[in-house]
């Protein structure tokens, strides 16, 4: 069983819905572990401030464990990731097509793999404008991109206020989650604001739930204000499901066992069951840190291991069980979408992960497409820690592009 299974883990990813481009994603099924991280700072947002000496750092793994030439375009887009009517000479300075320089093999792991990695601004690259970036990874000289990173470069010119509350104008205290946020723009040029300015609105860095073309409630001297608005209220979801594989030999939090199959190593999840009540823990809002037992050498020395997940439930007609986090880069595809074993009335996925601690959820995609549901299998409660953002993107009239002038966050607490 477990080598179909392992085949099947490797299949390319296939969007079942349109696709956003915000989301970080791989389309060769050798690659693994995409990552974007800002100044060196676990575990925070995208959004890199231009200029200064700030940088965002881009890395994955090649399960190939064979020297490849990987290049990269960097393509500057709109609030909608889209791209930009910019010549590249208007939003870079130098030339893309520069080679990934970052290259380390792993060392004393089962599943033998390369690490890549790269960082902008560098010698080759400086960026020069503000908004949305997508990063295409190319391998030898191929025409189509084999990875794909996104990140936001900002201009802080505007201010951005966010309130959540679980009081929301369709329930009190139940299952959703209500945000509102105004925008200052007091001393920032903005001759029709409530056309020029475009903000986005997500949760928890999924995008499959984002909020956009929203007009505000009510203007006041220097500000816009959305309040009160329904396309502002969220499921609240619950907190989200955590375990670490740290040791190849020792179940580490929630696994329930490893066992090696030559030639790599397997770590079982405890079983998984539908929450009918709110979980309180501290959890990380889906992200996933990579580290080993030893913590030394976290990127070359941590092996990767097929990790079995198991949700047991009824099957739910109408549409598909995925499993969600940043360990899926918040895609739901084909790849992370989880079969029913009906002799064991459960769901089931096989991942190949590389070793550390992990958030993650299930969520449910009707079939006439959507948003995922977290209401299935996770349940909505109020009561749940979920973080919020808001983009301000901006573009005057004439202008051909949309700058990021406004980012604000809030990671709400009942």
């Amino acid at each position: 069983m477990w080598k179909f299974l392992i085949i099947y883990s490797f299949c390319i990813c296939m969007s079942v819905r349109q696709l956003v481009a915000q989301e970080n994603a791989v389309f060769a099924d050798h690659l693994k572990s995409i990552q974007v991280e800002v100044n060196g700072e676990w575990g925070e947002p995208p959004v890199m401030l231009l200029g200064g000496s700030n940088f965002v750092e881009v890395s994955f793994d090649d399960l190939q464990h064979s020297y490849v030439r990987y290049t990269y375009s960097i393509v500057h887009c709109n609030a909608d990731w889209k791209r930009s009517d910019l010549l590249e000479s208007e939003y870079l300075s130098g030339f893309n097509g520069n080679r990934i320089e970052g290259y380390e093999q792993s060392m004393n792991t089962e599943m033998e793999y390369n690490h890549y990695s790269v960082r902008i601004p560098n010698d080759d690259i400086k960026l020069l404008v503000s908004g949305n970036y997508r990063m295409d990874i190319y391998a030898d000289d191929g025409e189509e991109p084999v990875a794909r990173a996104c990140f936001s470069v900002l201009e802080s010119r505007v201010g951005v206020d966010i309130t959540v509350n679980g009081n929301t104008d369709i329930d009190t205290n139940k299952s959703h989650q209500q945000l509102s946020f105004n925008i200052n723009y007091r001393g920032y040029q903005a001759n029709n604001p409530q056309e020029e300015f475009k903000p986005v609105v997500c949760q928890n860095r999924r995008w499959d739930n984002s909020v956009s073309g929203l007009r505000p409630t009510y203007m006041r001297m220097d500000q816009l204000i959305y309040n009160h608005n329904r396309q502002l209220i969220f499921n609240a979801g619950n907190e989200y499901r955590r375990f670490e594989i740290l040791d190849e030999r020792t179940p580490t939090m929630r696994v329930d066992r490893m066992v090696y199959s030559d030639p790599y190593y397997h770590a079982e999840i405890f079983a998984d069951q539908p929450r009918r009540n709110y979980v309180y823990d501290e959890d990380q809002d889906g992200r996933y840190w990579v580290r080993n037992g030893d913590n030394e050498m976290n990127e070359t020395e941590s092996d990767y291991f097929f990790t079995h997940f198991r949700l047991e439930m009824p099957q739910v007609a109408g549409g598909n069980m995925y499993i969600n986090g940043e360990l899926t880069n918040n895609r739901l595809c084909e790849q992370y979408r989880m079969d029913y074993n009906l002799m064991e009335h459960a769901y089931e996925i096989v991942m190949p992960l590389k070793q550390g601690s992990y958030n993650y959820q299930y969520l449910f995609v009707p079939d006439d497409g959507g948003a995922g549901l977290t209401s299935f299998a996770e349940g909505d409660f109020y009561q749940t820690e979920n973080e919020y953002y808001v983009y301000v993107y901006h573009r005057a009239f004439g202008t051909r592009y949309d700058k990021l002038v406004g980012f604000g966050k809030l990671v709400f607490r009942n």
